[in-house]
């Protein structure tokens, strides 16, 4: 069993800096085909100060910053035993190329169902840009299995 200890603790802030390439690549990745996630031209007229990241983009800062991965270790979670249970996004403002967000996430909760066989960890994330602005809330529930 996970140790309910765990729950209020803050994982290490995430910091990502957005670039074009890598806008485009994860637009082509979830299958975005508007010229706006590809072409700044395109992204300008719409109003964008540049290429605007696609839906869900900014879960990527913490996974690429390993924050998630330490949180595993604390929980003494092995990944192979972890499914994806949900996720959900409230969006304050877009974020583009050129912005840098910094996520700052929290476990809210630890429980059980069927006796144990599997475990649920809920974590809630704030992202903020370089103006320490709101740019969305973001709530996770990792399922592990035993």
């Amino acid at each position: 069993m996970i140790d309910k200890k765990w729950i209020g603790h803050e994982l290490p802030a995430s910091t990502i800096t957005l670039d074009r390439g890598r806008l485009r690549f994860f637009a082509k990745a979830i299958g975005e085909t508007a010229a706006l996630y590809t072409d700044v031209e395109v992204a300008r007229a719409a109003g964008y100060a540049d290429l605007p990241a696609p839906p869900t983009f900014v879960f990527a800062a913490e996974l690429d910053s390993g924050a998630v991965d330490q949180l595993l270790a604390r929980l003494e979670v092995p990944i192979a035993k972890i499914l994806h249970g949900e996720q959900s996004f409230s969006y304050h403002r877009v974020a583009c190329a050129g912005d840098t967000l910094t996520v700052q996430s929290t476990v809210d909760d630890i429980y059980a169902k069927k006796n144990g066989a599997l475990e649920f960890v809920v974590k809630s994330s704030r992202a903020t840009n370089q103006h320490h602005e709101l740019v969305a809330e973001m709530r996770s529930v990792i399922v592990v299995r035993h």
